[in-house]
């Protein structure tokens, strides 16, 4: 079970969240990355939790202006990035660059979309892992795992005949322990997950309270 925790731009604070995630993930020995705002990785990074950009730009080499480039994630131990996020979309050319260079810098990738037939198309692509989420129901505190269970195994079922070396990561309103148990269940190997984490009062229970039925 992979657990990664996107802040996003949410007003909280990213420090307590990552040793919060950290704590837990030793305690229980299940994976949990956070990605905050790429203002705090380097503190993230140093706090000893996993940690993952909220997006990577491709270029290469290219010398830019304002891009969050493999390289520089690579160079202050970012494990990974998210790509094509409802809220940051990119073309399919766009993920497959992104998805290659990062390969090349050995960092993990988790490219977002919206549903089982994008989830293919994505898939494709061997990143390290997708993830489904309709953007209907993000930080709704509605599950997809509830709300629409079908969007979930269908997408786990559009991977597997793709590539069954891949999880699929199930996201979207996900904010409870039977939230993500039933993700489990109906085949997903991971959540991704936002506002539950980052506006909770108490970080390190709201983690807990994920992981307390799997």
């Amino acid at each position: 079970m992979f657990i990664l925790i996107n802040l996003k731009t949410y007003v909280c604070d990213p420090i307590e969240i990552a040793k919060a995630a950290n704590s837990v993930s030793s305690e229980l020995g299940v994976r949990i990355a956070v990605a905050p705002q790429s203002i705090h990785l380097k503190e993230v990074v140093e706090t000893g939790v996993e940690t993952w950009a909220q997006h990577m730009d491709r270029g290469g080499e290219k010398i830019r202006t304002g891009t969050i480039t493999s390289t520089g994630l690579s160079e202050i131990g970012v494990t990974g990035s998210l790509l094509n996020h409802s809220e940051h979309r990119l073309l399919l050319a766009e993920i497959d660059e992104n998805v290659q260079e990062a390969s090349k810098m050995k960092l993990e990738t988790v490219v977002c979309a919206n549903n089982p037939i994008q989830i293919a198309a994505v898939t494709s692509l061997n990143s390290t892992f997708v993830a489904v989420e309709p953007p209907e129901l993000i930080g709704s505190g509605i599950s997809v795992s509830k709300a629409a269970p079908d969007v979930v195994r269908d997408a786990v079922d559009s991977a597997r005949r793709i590539n069954p070396k891949i999880p699929v990561l199930c996201g979207a309103g996900i904010s409870t322990g039977e939230d993500v148990s039933t993700a489990k269940e109906l085949g997903a190997e991971g959540v991704l997950l936002a506002s539950s984490v980052a506006k909770a009062k108490d970080p390190q229970k709201s983690i807990e309270e994920l992981l307390s039925d799997i």
